[in-house]
């Protein structure tokens, strides 16, 4: 999986990005994605990602993780290539919105490190763009429940 990584903050070390790379990498291998699956993660402070939260959203207050999906579902194929063109096109998930002030006030609210907390808010994202919800109580189980699974399965643990 390629991930591009946008640090608008200028604060997030080439080690934490790492981390958080492997941890998708690890995500996008515990849920069989496709070699060729592209994302985006960006870091952001609490004033941007209020912006983007305030205009699509319409809530007018910071949050720690907004994602975007690109792909919805399988009837978005494009219907200008042939079935077996589609196969080398790259599958575009979307993009991750983090704001690392937020997840260094969580860190501190929760009582664990503030690596746990942007590689649970990365990982919750990308569930997210993976199609994965928590609107209804049996869908927060299963995203829950899954996020806790590659979680642990990972090694990040609170």
């Amino acid at each position: 999986m390629e991930i591009t990584f946008i640090d608008e903050t200028k604060k997030v070390t080439d080690e934490e990005i790492k981390d958080i790379e492997s941890l998708l990498q690890f995500a996008a291998d515990y849920l069989h994605l496709p070699e060729n699956t592209e994302m985006s993660v960006t870091f952001m402070d609490n004033d941007k990602i209020q912006v983007i939260n305030r205009k699509y959203r319409g809530k007018d207050a910071p949050t720690d993780v907004i994602s975007f999906a690109i792909e919805e579902g399988e009837d978005e194929t494009p219907i200008f290539f042939a079935e077996d063109e589609l196969n080398d096109l790259p599958h575009e998930l979307g993009d991750i919105m983090i704001s690392t002030q937020r997840a260094q006030e969580q860190a501190a609210e929760y009582g664990h490190s503030y690596e746990r907390e942007v590689g649970f808010l990365a990982l919750h994202g990308f569930l997210h763009i993976n199609g994965y919800d928590h609107m209804t109580t049996e869908d927060e189980k299963e995203m829950f429940g899954l996020q806790k699974e590659i979680l642990n399965a990972y090694g990040l643990k609170r």
